[in-house]
């Protein structure tokens, strides 16, 4: 076991031997991660349209405005300055600015002298959705102005208003009815949403963090390839002849490390998942577990195998670069393997990325649990044991 784990760590002195490793084994893989996820950290967040607006007239009537705009399901109202608002929209950063100019009140809704202004960037669809959600809250509250003004004129064609004080009193109390009358007024549309299932599954901050794990960790488990080539360059492995250890303690010792830093970087990478990205990783962590480490073992045994073949460290740095890169495309780590033609998606099952990438969705994305992810974690021990099997049996140490 002493000698185990002494191989172990003289592989992991070596691989952290220079501080740049850090940016392959974790800042990198974050980096990506976050990057091609969207910058998204929940899928919850409010996805209206953003729309700046300015309320220089402070009166009940931009209040209700405000208020419209609010239960808007297209806009998402943001109250701002003028002159932030204007900064804004001159940067590009804001689509479109709605402004309530001083003197918007029930009064100039009444002899039609209200005026509001919109802001909206060119060739811009979202500054057009954001024009159709102003006009709609607009609607909604000259409406029932428009309605209290009706009822004033009926009331007045039957009978004259005593004074000036009793006709504004009667224009109010009408306006609050028809707001009432408006609130409680029963939605015209229906949605129904359909139950057709959508062919890809696609999550972009669960594909992602599933997808940048297992790419950067398969590549260096590859690599363990470039240590025996390593190995054998140096003529450490002729010397260890020389020695009681037998080949079972160096490949035990030299696989097991780099199954444990890989597992370590994972687990890594779960965490920044779970914490920042708000994913739920950690709903099931034994079957996590169990398929992390199955996912661990199916790589380093593919660059055992692969370590048996090549002669030199750079032949070994390279393929495994390629091989890592081929098979994570490939196996739906970048892309969704449902964009992939049927056949495709039928040849690559031959891939251990691709086992890892559906074990790892069917726990983030489909909600599964240790029962869903055995199929997978089941192949990916089929394919270390296959390649482990060859990789030992063409070993050599010269």
């Amino acid at each position: 076991m002493k000698k185990i784990f002494a191989i172990a760590w003289k592989d992991a002195i070596i691989r952290f031997a220079s501080k740049s490793e850090l940016i392959f084994f974790i800042i990198l893989p974050v980096v990506f991660t976050f990057l091609l996820a969207g910058g998204t950290p929940s899928g919850d967040d409010d996805n209206r349209i953003r729309l700046l607006v300015v309320d220089e007239a402070q009166t009940p009537i931009s209040q209700q405005i405000l208020a419209e705009l609010e239960n808007s399901t297209a806009v998402r109202s943001e109250v701002a300055s003028r002159d932030e608002a204007q900064k804004q929209f001159d940067d590009r950063r804001a689509s479109a600015v709605f402004i309530i100019p001083t003197g918007i009140d029930i009064a100039s809704l009444q002899n039609a002298s209200a005026e509001v202004e919109l802001l909206q960037q060119p060739n811009n669809i979202n500054a057009t959705i954001a024009e159709r959600a102003v006009q709609t809250a607009i609607r909604r509250v000259s409406s029932a102005i428009s309605a209290a003004q009706s009822a004033v004129k009926q009331r007045e064609a039957k009978q004259a208003f005593a004074s000036e004080v009793d006709k504004q009193a009667y224009f109010e109390s009408s306006l609050k009815l028809a707001q009432s009358i408006q609130e409680d007024a029963p939605e015209r549309v229906t949605v129904v949403e359909g139950l057709t299932e959508d062919e890809v599954d696609y999550d972009p901050r669960s594909n992602s963090s599933a997808g940048q794990l297992i790419t950067w960790v398969f590549i260096p488990l590859f690599g363990i390839s470039a240590l025996f080539a390593y190995e054998r360059q140096q003529g450490t492995l002729r010397r260890l002849l020389t020695t009681p250890s037998r080949k079972a303690t160096f490949l035990l010792g030299t696989i097991s490390g780099q199954v444990v830093m890989a597992l370590i970087q994972m687990l890594l990478l779960v965490g920044f998942g779970i914490l920042v990205m708000k994913l739920n990783w950690g709903r099931e962590p034994l079957a996590l577990f169990v398929l992390l480490l199955c996912s661990a073992l199916a790589a380093a045994a593919f660059g055992t195998t692969m370590g048996t073949f090549i002669k030199t460290e750079g032949q070994a740095s390279g393929l495994s670069v390629m091989f890592g890169m081929v098979f994570a495309m490939m196996g739906g780590c970048w892309y969704p393997l449902e964009l992939f033609p049927p056949a495709v998606q039928n040849a690559v099952k031959i891939l251990p990325t691709t086992w890892a990438m559906q074990g790892m969705l069917d726990l983030g994305l489909r909600g599964g649990g240790l029962i869903d992810i055995l199929p997978e974690a089941g192949v990916l021990l089929g394919f270390a044991v296959i390649f482990f099997s060859v990789g030992v049996m063409r070993f050599r140490f010269e």
